[in-house]
């Protein structure tokens, strides 16, 4: 059992960290595209109006690079780590920024505006700092099992699985 979950946690942070060097690349060669991911035990998925063959080929130049050393490419700015690290940060902020003695409106509101500030600001940092943690670059045992295009809700996506 511990065997499993520890195998299943390793290989979810090897494809996140493959996946955000797979957008990085495909950033690249693709500017000004909207595309997201979302990884799992089994490989992930990439939301992204690009043809397949080009997330097959940004697909091996990214564990190619993660495989050479560049584990860089393993920490995404805009990963959903850094949205959610803010998003708990800000929250813990205002409710610390309203607790406390009853005072009036503008008080709390003040008070709660002075915590969320530098909680906005130092998010994303912890979020980067995180994503040590929810991606893996050590992808040397991870094969490529399938890449194959799905649509989702009209939305072009493709699947990438891992054997």
């Amino acid at each position: 059992m511990i065997t499993t979950l520890t195998s299943t946690i390793r290989h979810t942070r090897q494809h996140h960290a493959i996946e955000h060097a797979t957008l990085m690349i495909l950033a690249e060669r693709f500017p000004g595209r909207r595309m997201v991911g979302y990884s799992d035990p089994g490989g992930f998925t990439l939301l992204a109006d690009v043809p397949v063959e080009a997330v097959r080929r940004a697909l091996t130049d990214a564990m190619l690079r993660l495989q050479a050393g560049e584990s860089y490419l393993a920490i995404h700015p805009r990963c959903g780590t850094n949205l959610l690290a803010t998003g708990v940060l800000v929250t813990l902020a205002a409710l610390a920024g309203s607790a406390g003695a009853r005072r009036d409106f503008l008080s709390r509101f003040a008070r709660s505006l002075i915590l969320v500030l530098p909680a906005l600001v130092v998010g994303p940092g912890v979020g980067i700092h995180l994503q040590r943690y929810t991606t893996l670059a050590d992808v040397t045992d991870r094969w490529v099992k399938d890449v194959r295009p799905l649509e989702l809700g009209g939305l072009r996506a493709t699947r990438v699985s891992f054997e």
